[in-house]
């Protein structure tokens, strides 16, 4: 196997494990989104089981959407890919991502790639699968539903992917997967991906995967190259002060900030937009086509900061993002990944910037620990990190 290209030169380590699967590990940040993928691209090709670990910003989406393709029969118009997905943001983001790089080997079969998420009509799903749809993208609860319901034919399924796998197996979604293998034939390629891997995560795969070929990168490795990584030191009650003074010291191009609760996002939402601070927010008891109408907002450059909780933590693209603000540090140490992966994409530089209480101190030590990082404070004249 030839080896990718790495930051700094350094072979990979292959660690037979069994007679049938191996490990390949990483041990550096990837240089380019081509390092992974041609990794990856090669297992999904030879048709086995699939754990993969990529950092944000990889191209991991587009990689996997076009080892899926590669492993289909466009001549015959049966679901035979199936993606899934934890959230409908990601899922329609994905199923935009298939549709672009597909296009070409459907041949003028528009509907090849359609998308199952809650929030629209199951007759609207019928339709889709009555069209010939190929690939179906979509949430573990609206499949398990169209499926129960005898409109989402599986017997032909060759692949299954499951994006963001550590939040897919969660306690929240482990028995949905469950409920969707018992339909799913037993020879099928099953993929699974994510940025972070815990190792309750791998223990889990062992129950729906066969000898699988797991492409992990070293803990080390994982705090994302091209995104500086700083603390504030303050107290609760002048967060909100201390955030107005970062907007008014650097120009930003686009940021998130990410709080923990649904009620903080609305309250630092309404707060920054009286002081003039033209911000929009998102979290998941927001009807759909409003968050959906926030995403494009965002997307387009019509607003600049976007306020929410971890919904948008998993894998939503945003390109041009450079700052990500922790207004609150995350609950748990692989959604700190995630979050910050939202800035610096693509080999863009970007910064992540942590408020960090009193309380929190611990909290940002155990995540310097997992990651084996170091998160200094804020220097005074970080902005020319971002080229200003």
């Amino acid at each position: 196997m030839t080896s990718p290209e790495f930051v700094r030169s350094r072979p990979l380590t292959i660690c037979r494990c069994t007679r049938t699967s191996f490990v390949v590990f990483i041990p550096m940040a990837l240089k380019s989104p081509a390092a992974f993928s041609s990794v990856l691209l090669s297992r999904l090709r030879a048709g086995g089981d699939i754990i993969a670990q990529a950092q944000s910003g990889t191209g991991k989406t587009g990689a996997f959407s076009i080892g899926l393709l590669q492993r289909l029969d466009f001549r015959h118009n049966v679901l035979q890919g199936l993606v899934l997905s934890p959230t409908r943001e990601l899922a329609l983001q994905t199923a935009e991502v298939i549709t672009r790089i597909g296009e070409f080997l459907a041949e003028g079969n528009s509907s090849f790639c359609a998308t199952f998420v809650g929030g629209t009509r199951v007759q609207d799903d019928y339709r889709k699968l009555q069209a010939g749809s190929i690939v179906a993208v979509g949430t573990p609860g609206r499949v398990v539903d169209v499926t129960k319901r005898g409109a989402m034919r599986t017997e032909h399924l060759r692949v299954l992917v499951l994006d963001e796998a550590d939040e897919m197996l969660s306690q929240g979604f482990a028995e949905q997967i469950y409920e969707i293998f018992r339909y799913l034939p037993k020879e099928i390629q099953v993929a699974l991906f994510s940025a972070t891997m815990p190792d309750d995560v791998l223990e889990l795969t062992k129950k729906f995967m066969r000898d699988p070929t797991r492409i992990l990168v070293k803990r080390e490795s994982l705090t994302l190259e091209g995104i500086k990584q700083y603390f504030i030191a303050v107290e609760e009650e002048h967060k909100l002060d201390t955030l107005m003074d970062l907007y008014e010291t650097v120009s930003i191009a686009q940021s998130v900030i990410f709080a923990n609760t649904r009620r903080k996002v609305d309250w630092l939402a309404q707060q920054l937009n009286q002081s003039n601070h033209t911000v929009s927010c998102m979290h998941s008891e927001m009807p759909k086509q409003d968050r959906e109408k926030v995403m494009s907002t965002f997307r387009n450059g019509s607003s600049r900061v976007l306020v929410t909780t971890d919904l948008v933590a998993r894998g939503i693209d945003v390109h041009h993002v450079n700052i990500v603000i922790n207004f609150d540090l995350p609950t748990n140490k692989e959604s700190y990944l995630h979050r910050i992966g939202r800035g610096g994409r693509y080999g863009r530089k970007g910064v992540a910037i942590n408020f960090v209480t009193q309380k929190d101190v611990e909290v940002l030590r155990e995540i310097e620990s997992h990651y084996h990082t170091q998160i200094d404070e804020l220097p005074v004249d970080f902005a020319a990190y971002l080229g200003e």
